[in-house]
Parts: C-alpha cells; sequence; structure tokens
C-alpha cells in the first residue's frame, strides 16, 4: 500500500474516545475506546516525514517515529512494531500513559494540531501481539556474569530486558508481592490495566529473566549477599520518599500520601489482600486532593469510582493557559491546562491556593483552612508566593491526599547500607555511565535522576544497562 504524501493536508487529527461518564466510573476498567486498525493507518497518513524529526528529538527514547508512521500508513504493521520496539522496550505501556512529548514537537503542530503519536504507538503494539508478533525467545548464548537489578518499575524492567538480551543471568528483586512498581501500585487501572503489564513480565519470564517478589534487599536478603553474589548492581528503586505538607494539624486522622491511597487502592481491586485501614476509602467522604499534577488526577479518579461525595483538587500554582504562550515556544513542551478523564468525572479545581491549616475534630481531620496566593517576580530573580489578603476560605474535608511529589529515594537501608554517595537533591549519584560512588553498583531510573516520567525512566534504564553490558565485557 502506498502511502498518501499530502495526508497532512486532507485528514484532520481525530482525537480518543472514551467510554460514556456513567458507565466508567462504575468499574476500573480502561476509560478508552481502542481505535479501528484503519483509522491508525489514515492517521499515521498525517505524519509529514519531515526532514528535521523534532518529535525524534523529544522523545526521551529517541523512537523512529516518522519511520514507523510510514511503515503503519503503507499497513506494515509488522515491520513498524520491529522499528518501535528497537527503542522502546514498553510500547504497550508508554502508549498508554506516556504524556507525549513527542506530540508538542511535531513540526505539523506549528499550524494545526499534532500527529496522534502516543494512539499510533499503542495500535502498532496491540496490534503486534493481537497477530503474536511479539513472542518470548530464550537467549541462547549466556556470558556466565549475573547482574541483580532492584526494583521493579519502568527503570527495572528495561534495565532487566537488555542486559538479558546481552546474554546475562538477571535476576529481578521487588519489595511488593507482584512486579511492576509504580506501574502497578501507583498508576490505576482505569489508565493501565494489570492484564497489560503481567503479559509484558510473562514475556521477561520466558526470555529468561528471573523475578523474586516479597524481598527486600538489605532485610530478606542481605546487602552484602548483593554484593557477594553478583557481578554487577543495578538499582532501580524509584524515588519513594514523599513530599510532605509540615503545618499545623499535619498529625490529623485521614491525611494520607497519595502513593499509599493509590498503591491501597489498585491493591484492591487486583483482589491483593491488605493490612490498610479504612481511611484510605473516599466512599461518602468530601475529599480534597492537594496537588494539581497527574498524580492528583488518578486520585480524583479513584476517589469518583470509590464513591466520594464531594471532590477539591487544590493547586498553589495559578491556572495555566488553554494554550501555548511565548514562554513556551514550539517545540517545547508547554504548560497548558489539562483536562483529563478524572476531571471529566467530576471535581472542583482550584488555582493559586495555598493550605494553612488542617482542622480536626476528636483527631479526624474535618475542614482545610486556605488562603490565595499570587506569584510576583521582580527583575532578575525568582517568583516570590505571596498570600492575598482577605481571600481566606475553608472546606469540608473528611479525607485529604498529598499529591505533591516525591523528595527522593529512601536512604535508610539498602542505601545507606552500601554507604553511597548521593547528590545534593538526594538521589543516588553517578557519574555519566550510571556507576555509583562504589564498584559494580549502577543506578539509573527515578532513583538516579528525581521523580519523572515512565518514558524518562525506560530511558535511564537502557542507558544503565548498556554501561552495564560494558562493565562487565570489559571485565572479562
Amino acid at each position: 500500500m502506498a502511502k498518501d504524501n499530502k495526508g497532512f493536508l486532507k485528514i484532520k487529527r481525530k482525537k480518543g474516545k472514551y467510554r460514556p461518564v456513567e458507565e466508567r466510573v462504575g468499574d476500573f476498567c480502561d476509560v478508552t475506546v481502542s481505535r479501528s486498525d484503519d483509522d491508525s493507518v489514515e492517521q499515521a497518513t498525517r505524519c509529514m516525514d519531515c526532514g528535521t524529526t523534532f518529535c525524534h528529538w523529544a522523545c526521551p527514547v529517541g523512537n523512529y517515529i516518522p519511520e514507523w508512521n510510514e511503515l503503519l500508513a503503507k499497513g506494515d504493521w509488522d515491520k513498524a512494531y520491529e522499528l518501535l520496539s528497537a527503542t522502546n522496550n514498553l510500547p504497550e505501556i508508554t502508549g498508554r500513559v506516556c504524556p507525549a512529548l513527542c506530540e508538542s514537537a511535531c513540526v505539523l503542530g506549528i499550524n494545526d494540531e499534532a500527529v496522534t503519536i502516543r494512539e499510533n504507538e499503542l495500535a502498532i503494539a496491540e496490534h503486534a501481539f493481537k497477530t503474536g508478533k511479539v513472542k518470548g525467545k530464550k537467549v541462547e548464548k549466556r556470558t556466565g556474569k549475573k547482574v541483580a537489578v532492584i526494583g521493579s518499575g519502568p527503570a527495572g524492567l528495561a534495565a532487566a530486558d537488555e542486559l538479558n538480551k546481552k546474554g546475562h543471568h538477571v535476576t529481578v528483586f521487588e519489595k511488593d508481592r507482584k512486579i511492576g512498581g509504580f506501574l502497578r501500585y501507583g498508576i490505576p487501572d482505569f489508565k493501565l490495566e494489570k492484564w497489560v503489564l503481567d503479559r509484558r513480565v510473562d514475556l521477561l519470564k520466558k526470555e529468561g529473566v528471573d523475578f523474586k517478589t516479597d524481598v527486600k534487599v538489605g532485610e530478606g536478603f542481605k546487602t552484602g549477599d548483593l554484593v557477594n553474589d553478583f557481578d554487577a548492581v543495578c538499582l532501580a528503586g524509584g524515588s519513594r520518599f514523599p513530599r510532605d505538607l509540615a503545618i499545623e494539624g499535619r498529625d490529623s486522622e485521614g491525611i494520607v500520601f497519595a502513593v499509599d491511597y493509590l498503591s491501597e487502592a489498585n491493591k484492591k481491586v487486583s483482589g491483593e489482600k491488605t493490612a490498610q485501614p479504612k481511611a484510605l476509602d473516599a466512599r461518602g467522604k468530601h475529599v480534597i486532593v492537594i496537588g494539581g499534577g497527574d498524580t492528583g488526577a488518578d486520585c480524583i479518579g479513584t476517589a469518583n469510582r470509590q464513591g466520594a461525595r464531594s471532590i477539591v483538587q487544590l493547586e498553589v500554582l495559578p491556572e495555566p493557559p488553554e494554550c501555548r504562550t511565548e514562554d513556551y515556544p514550539w517545540p517545547k513542551h508547554p504548560l497548558v491546562l489539562k483536562t483529563t478523564s478524572s476531571h471529566e468525572e467530576g471535581a472542583a479545581r482550584k488555582w493559586a491556593v495555598s493550605t494553612k491549616k488542617f482542622i480536626s475534630e476528636t483527631g479526624q481531620v474535618k475542614k482545610l483552612e486556605c488562603v490565595q496566593v499570587e506569584f510576583s517576580a521582580p527583575e532578575g530573580a525568582c517568583p516570590v508566593m505571596r498570600e492575598i489578603e482577605g481571600t481566606e476560605f475553608t472546606l469540608d474535608a473528611d479525607l485529604v491526599i498529598l499529591a505533591i511529589g516525591f523528595l527522593s529515594p529512601e536512604h535508610k537501608g539498602l542505601l545507606d547500607e552500601l554507604a553511597l554517595e548521593y547528590d545534593k537533591r538526594g538521589n543516588v549519584k553517578t557519574d555519566q555511565s550510571h556507576k555509583t560512588s562504589r564498584k559494580k553498583i549502577f543506578a539509573c531510573g527515578d532513583m538516579h535522576r528525581g521523580q519523572s516520567l515512565v518514558v524518562w525512566a525506560i530511558h535511564e534504564g537502557r542507558e544503565a544497562a548498556k554501561n552495564i553490558d560494558e562493565y562487565l565485557t570489559s571485565s572479562r
């Protein structure tokens, strides 16, 4: 099938569709409606095959976007998947949860709507699984070298996949009961159903990767054994130390971190037993989500499905514009207002709000004391936040979810026992080859770069694996 090179002049962007709100809030299944193969092929013809591929430049893993879009437009699904999987170990996952930095940099986006790159990626990946293109192949030739990967999130899975393909014996250690890290316990099923993750993990098992769950290295598995038993160690444990809000009343019941709330909800959905209190359930409660990012939106969607009485999301920054401004010129990823499927399901959003105090009754949070703020930036200085006099207000609250990010990886335990150096932000310090301050110990993902995107974690895992392989092969 020949590609129509003028498709971008004739075909408009076809936006993805969601299931009706009244239907999807009744379950935790995927909110999206899958596109037909014909629609995917048609949308791929919008790719201009431009000479300077800014989409490729913006993609952390360096996906060959124009090339596999052209193959998709020609109906060559198999070759499109071969090219896609050459740079991305988890395309069926990034195709669902990536914020698509590539689309912000699409050349067509200068004067039209960008190509549906993320949805095209997902279509290629799912077509490959559906047609049996994706098969687990055991590695025939082994090097005899053993590598331990600590953490099974996107960075750990990407590193394990790459190292296994190089012929090394890879063992992935995960402290939770199931593999996936934040992919499993941090992202709700309505964005990423866990059969998608299980399918990929099963492939890695078939290819020879060994997974050990319910093992916290440093406790269930001694740090000394880790160093002695393996030729190299890849730390990919993520950034799990949450940012807190140290204000009056913080010790009240009913104030929880987003990661704890989402993890508990995901475990319930999967039928995994938990020992968490009922306080982590939003049913019948006035819910306040502090933090305006994607994690906060995930909390909103979860609370709606649990039957929250009301939901308010607070963000300390002012409301972003709906369109790209001159502060974020193309091809930069712009700061614009993002309304997710969770917001569409029901939640009040309040911008430029600072929480001053948690008010409790008999130890249980009942209200938030808040104030409106504004930011001013003296010439040559950073913006300074200032409270606006006379704008104080209170909000009812039975459950407050803190979704304000993470500070660093957890130092206590494994990292401190390894006596590793940290950077000024508290992340594991490495050189350009992902080597830590200790011999044969490498680090990647959020544990190394700080809290970031799934696609950046995959990139980090791949880069760390490349450097670990070079280290192992040069020391034979």
